[in-house]
């Protein structure tokens, strides 16, 4: 019997289900024989600096933790603050610039200022360090939960949902309001999380909308031509009806970052949405990921991120 389609596949690439399996059992051979590696140094390191206990609060050993080294060369302090894991690279260029960053207990509003791990670093009073572990983790985010890392009005935060899966200090890439659900990247990896949300690098995402009413076609031409939002014009770049029996099921794929974007296009023409859903982020998919769990990125899927192309 002919396997049914996807929806969304003509925004992904098929693959066979005997290359899946195939890539999977690769990968596993290499997660195995580099977490044998890693133990082997860990065993190396310890032995070399004559028995020192071994930092207690080091984050886990997953297939998508890697260790840091120390950084021996200086760096622009933004770049310092991102690895320590507290916010992307950006963020931390206006942490810089508000004077909220010392240095050697020297105040320092340049973002740029070069700076080494034997500085003494402090954000808002707290002093920082680089991440010793790199963490990827991808969330299938549900609805409810807002995309921050603390809440003053208690609300349930994606942070509980994932909060133990590290030790790391980790923090959403991007952001999806409290009624979009889907596919959610978590790292303390800064200069990751600035490649992915900087706008010139155009990184595509994937939606599964579903409005109202049925989508009629001027309205559906029109949104591929663009329309002008209060903030400027606005366009996507793919459209396409994910079910042609029933169309209030929209496919869409854009590589804006703004706010509340692919709502705001559908309302400035008359619609509502009743679901949001991202189902791509930066070729990442939800796809064996249950709705409110999470798992972490293989080393492929890392490497993908940190070399792709722009738009891809």
């Amino acid at each position: 019997m002919k396997k049914k389609s996807s929806h969304f596949d003509k925004f992904t690439k098929k693959k066979s289900n005997a290359a899946i399996k195939e890539q999977f059992k690769q990968e596993k051979r290499k997660f195995k024989k580099e977490r044998e590696e890693y133990f082997d140094a860990k065993r190396s390191q310890r032995s070399e600096a004559g028995g020192q206990k071994e930092n207690s609060k080091a984050g886990p050993v997953s297939p998508s933790s890697i260790l840091r080294p120390p950084a021996s060369g200086l760096m622009p302090l933004n770049k310092f603050i991102a690895h320590t894991g507290i916010c992307a690279r950006r963020e931390a260029a206006e942490m810089v610039k508000k004077g909220l960053v010392k240095v050697n207990n020297e105040l320092i509003t340049e973002p740029g200022h070069k700076v080494s791990s034997k500085d003494e670093i402090r954000v808002n009073g707290k002093k920082v360090f680089l991440a010793k572990n790199l963490v990827y983790i991808l969330l299938n985010k549900p609805k409810d939960y807002i995309t921050t890392t603390d809440d003053p009005q208690n609300r349930k935060t994606v942070l509980d949902i994932i909060g133990r899966a590290t030790r790391e200090r980790v923090y959403p890439v991007g952001r999806l309001d409290r009624n979009t659900s889907g596919v959610l990247l978590f790292t303390n990896d800064g200069e990751l999380a600035q490649k992915l949300t900087h706008p010139s690098n155009e990184v595509k995402k994937v939606y599964h909308v579903t409005l109202n009413k049925p989508l009629e076609k001027k309205d559906f031409d029109q949104i591929l031509k663009g329309v002008t939002l209060e903030d400027g014009p606005a366009g996507v770049d793919v459209l396409a009806y994910a079910d042609i029996k029933d169309r209030t099921q929209i496919g869409v794929e854009i590589h804006s970052g703004r706010n509340r974007i692919v709502r705001r296009i559908f309302e400035h023409l008359g619609y509502d949405v009743k679901n949001l859903d991202r189902v791509i982020f930066a070729g990442l998919t939800k796809k064996n990921v249950e709705r409110g769990k999470w798992r972490f990125l293989s080393e492929k899927e890392v490497r993908d991120l940190k070399h792709f192309s722009k738009g891809k």
